[in-house]
C-alpha cells in the first residue's frame, strides 16, 4: 500500500488559502481518480478537488469551514501500489554521549514595542493580504485596519492567520505593569498632584445593538462578506482616483440595430455593446501599457497578456468578475462568444476556477442598471476600472462645415478609477479620453 497526499490546490497567483465548503468523501469511502472529494471556496469562485489518485480515503484533516493555505495537506489516500519502505537512517558508531551543559537562565522575553510590529509590516511592504476570515474576526473585535497592520503574522510571507489574531485579541487588553516610584530625596519636598495611572485598554464588551423602528435583519451570505471584504481590501490599497467623460456611440448603436439579428443568423450569437466596448479598450491597452499592470511592494508588473474582466451580476444579486483571456488576439465575433459564454456560466453558476483568475483590467457596465455613471472599487490587483453608464439620446452640439448645429444623438458616460501610485491623472485621463474617442470613430459600415 502507498499513501497519496491531496493538497489545497493554487486557483490563482493571488489566492493563498481556500475555505472547505464539503466533504463529498469520508475515511473508508473508495475514490477513483479525479473524482471530487470536496468543494472549497475562495473569494474569487467556489472549485471542486479532484482526487489525484484511485484508493481509499485514509485521513481528513480539515473540517468544513476551515481556512486552508494553498499547498497545505488535507486528505490522505491510500492506493492499491506497493510503496517503497522508508529507509531506516544508518546507525553511526557514536562516542560515549557527553553529558549537555545546563542552559543559562535565559531573560523573561518581553512584549515588542511598536517597532518590532513595524517591522513585521515592512517586511511584506506594508500592504499585507488578509483573509476573509481574519478581517471578519478583525471587525467583530473592533480591530481597524491601522491596528490590524501592527500584528506580526507567522503565516506565508508575514500574512496575519486565525491563531495570530486570536492571540492578539486575548492579550489586546493586558497592560504591563507601572514600575514602583523611587523615593527621592528632598529637604523640602513640594506636594504635587498624582498623576492618575492609564487605565489598561480593555475592549468594552458590544452590547447588542438596538436598531429601532420597524426592520428586518438579513445575515449576508458567503460570497457578500468575500465581496464585502474584497471591496474594502481595494480601498485601503489603492490610492482612489476617477475621472470621467462622455461618447457620442450614435453610430455603435445604429450599426447594432442594423446588423444584430444577421449576425445571430450567421454566427449563433447574439452581439451586445459589451465586446464592442471591450475591442476598444484593447485597442486603447497596447498604445497605454502602463493602464495593464499590478504592484508588488515597490516593483511595477506589466502584463502583457490584456485578460479583460467583465462585472457580471448573478441572481442573488451579489457580482462575479469572469476573464476573457487574451482579448487582444481576438475578433468581435470572438470576444462576442466569449462575453455570451461566461455571462451564462456566471448566471448559471457553472464558471470554473480559472474563468475569475488572471484578469489584468476590468469592464463594468452599470449602465444596465440605469445608471448614467458610477466610481467603480478597483479590483485587486489590477490599477484601473471602467464603467459605462446607460445610453441616452441627447440634444448635442455637432460641429459641421456649414456650423454648429444641434442634433440628438446617442450618449454615454465613462469613469475610470485608477490607482494614483502609479497611473498619473494625464495617463489616466488621457487613455480614458482615448477609449471614448475609439468608440465614437467606430466605422458605421463595418462588415460583420
Amino acid at each position: 500500500m502507498a499513501i497519496v497526499d491531496l493538497v489545497m490546490p493554487k486557483m490563482g497567483e493571488s489566492i493563498m488559502e481556500a475555505t472547505i465548503l464539503k466533504w463529498h468523501k469520508q475515511p473508508g469511502d473508495t475514490v477513483e481518480q479525479d473524482e471530487t472529494v470536496l468543494e472549497i471556496a475562495t473569494d474569487k469562485v467556489d472549485s471542486e478537488v479532484p482526487s489525484t489518485a484511485g484508493g481509499t480515503i485514509k485521513e481528513i484533516l480539515f473540517n468544513v469551514d476551515d481556512v486552508v493555505p494553498v499547498g497545505e495537506v488535507i486528505a490522505r489516500i491510500e492506493t492499491a501500489g506497493a510503496g517503497a519502505a522508508a529507509p531506516e537512517p544508518a546507525q553511526a558508531v557514536a562516542e560515549p554521549p557527553k553529558p549537555a551543559p545546563a542552559p543559562e537562565p535565559q531573560p523573561q522575553a518581553t512584549p515588542q514595542p511598536a517597532a518590532a510590529s513595524a517591522a513585521a509590516v515592512a517586511s511584506t511592504g506594508g500592504n499585507r493580504f488578509y483573509s476573509p476570515l481574519v478581517l471578519n474576526i478583525a471587525a467583530k473585535e473592533g480591530i481597524g485596519m491601522a491596528e490590524l497592520e501592527q500584528i506580526p503574522g507567522t503565516g506565508s510571507e508575514g500574512r496575519v492567520t486565525k491563531k495570530d489574531i486570536l492571540g492578539y485579541v486575548k492579550t489586546r487588553g493586558a497592560a504591563p505593569a507601572a514600575p514602583a516610584p523611587q523615593p527621592q530625596a528632598a529637604p523640602q519636598p513640594v506636594p504635587q498632584p498624582a498623576a492618575a495611572a492609564p487605565a489598561p485598554s480593555v475592549p468594552a464588551p458590544q452590547a447588542e445593538t438596538n436598531y429601532g423602528g420597524n426592520v428586518e435583519i438579513v445575515e449576508m451570505d458567503r460570497m457578500r462578506k468575500l465581496i464585502a471584504d474584497h471591496m474594502v481590501r481595494s480601498k485601503a490599497t489603492s490610492a482612489h482616483v476617477t475621472s470621467f467623460t462622455e461618447a457620442d456611440v450614435t453610430n455603435i448603436v445604429n450599426w447594432r440595430n442594423k446588423v444584430k439579428n444577421e449576425f445571430q443568423k450567421k454566427y449563433g450569437e447574439k452581439i451586445t455593446f459589451t465586446p464592442i466596448f471591450i475591442e476598444a479598450i484593447v485597442n486603447c491597452i497596447r498604445r497605454n501599457p502602463m493602464i495593464n499592470a499590478s504592484i508588488d511592494g515597490n516593483k511595477i508588473i506589466i502584463r502583457k497578456d490584456i485578460n479583460i474582466g467583465m462585472a457580471t451580476a448573478l441572481p442573488s444579486g451579489n457580482l462575479i468578475v469572469p476573464v476573457i483571456k487574451n482579448a487582444d488576439t481576438k475578433n468581435l465575433l470572438g470576444l462576442s462568444k466569449d462575453v455570451n459564454g461566461l455571462a451564462n456560466a456566471a448566471r448559471g453558476n457553472k464558471l470554473k476556477a480559472d474563468d475569475t483568475q488572471g484578469g489584468t483590467f476590468t469592464l463594468t457596465n452599470v449602465g444596465t442598471f440605469g445608471s448614467l455613471m458610477g466610481t467603480p472599487i478597483i479590483n485587486q490587483p489590477q490599477v484601473a476600472i471602467l464603467a459605462v453608464g446607460t445610453i441616452k439620446k441627447r440634444p448635442v452640439v455637432i460641429e459641421t462645415e456649414q456650423g454648429d448645429v444641434i442634433a440628438i444623438r446617442h450618449m454615454m458616460y465613462l469613469s475610470m478609477s485608477y490607482d494614483h501610485r502609479i497611473v498619473d491623472g494625464s495617463l489616466g485621463a488621457s487613455f480614458l479620453t482615448e477609449v471614448a474617442n475609439e468608440l465614437e470613430g467606430f466605422d458605421i459600415n463595418r462588415a460583420i
